[in-house]
């Protein structure tokens, strides 16, 4: 259920046009059922004028027990609503992992 939370944190503390959080943990060297490696993609106004990495320190800000927690991984796709529209709503695939297919 850590999806779940880090999903309604991520709701509350940024009011999103858009999220989709993705437990990708299967395509990694974990064992079945984990939830380590997630994919966020965060569409929000809160965003106009911040720099990727002010977005990127803010979500880690909000998940501070999520990642202090078991979260080993977040790939996040931070966009202001005006970005994700000119994205035509494409979000970058995850990259694969080299251990995947095995477990711990």
């Amino acid at each position: 259920m850590v999806g779940k939370q880090i999903e309604a944190k991520l709701r509350a503390a940024f009011e999103p046009v858009f999220l989709e959080v993705v437990n990708e943990s299967y395509r990694h060297n974990v064992p079945k059922g984990s939830e380590s490696h997630f994919k966020v993609v965060l569409v929000s106004e809160r965003f106009v004028g911040e720099r990727f990495l002010t977005r990127h320190r803010s979500i880690y800000a909000v998940l501070a027990q999520e990642l202090a927690d078991g979260v080993h991984a977040l790939a996040l796709h931070t966009y202001t609503s005006k970005e994700w529209e000119d994205l035509q709503d494409k979000v970058p695939a995850s990259p694969p992992c080299h251990g995947a297919g095995t477990e711990a």
